[in-house]
């Protein structure tokens, strides 16, 4: 399953990029985050992973992610490995008018057991939400330092 989804953000790109690389702000725009835990490398250099536990109503989810590529402030390339699914994610960011920011977000969903491949086929519109909602989130929290703690 492939998809992409895009917010412009109504600040520079050097700010948002600062913004989503702090691994502090997660908290504030990725709702049922519970921890996050560095496995492996250096924080933020390709090759780096770590572990994100959620929480998401009564689901229980840890996942991988993986950075694969890093030319900032333009792209970077993450995998998210969890149980029965390996997404890979572009993020690219574009300049927008003169102060304002476009993120574009790649997904691509792989999926190895048949309940998420089931998922996948049935529900593609709960993934494509999901990640939107992160991206709403997050520009909530770069524009008004709205934080999904406070909802």
């Amino acid at each position: 399953m492939n998809y992409t989804t895009e917010v412009e953000i109504n600040c520079p790109r050097e700010h948002v990029v600062r913004l989503l690389e702090d691994s502090d702000n997660f908290k504030h725009w990725q709702r049922g985050l519970q921890s996050l835990r560095p496995l492996t490398g250096e924080p933020g250099e390709e090759g780096f992973q770590r572990e994100l536990e959620y929480q998401m109503g009564k689901r229980h989810l840890v996942m991988v992610e993986t950075m694969i590529t890093k030319t900032l402030p333009e792209t970077f390339c993450v995998t998210y490995d969890a149980k029965g699914v390996h997404n890979i994610q572009k993020n690219y960011f574009k300049k927008a008018g003169e102060d304002g920011c476009r993120w574009i977000c790649e997904n691509e969903f792989q999926f190895s057991s048949f309940p998420m491949r089931l998922m996948g086929w049935l529900m593609p519109g709960m993934f494509k939400k999901q990640t939107r909602t992160y991206m709403i989130d997050f520009k909530n929290f770069a524009e008004q330092g709205t934080s999904v703690l406070e909802t």
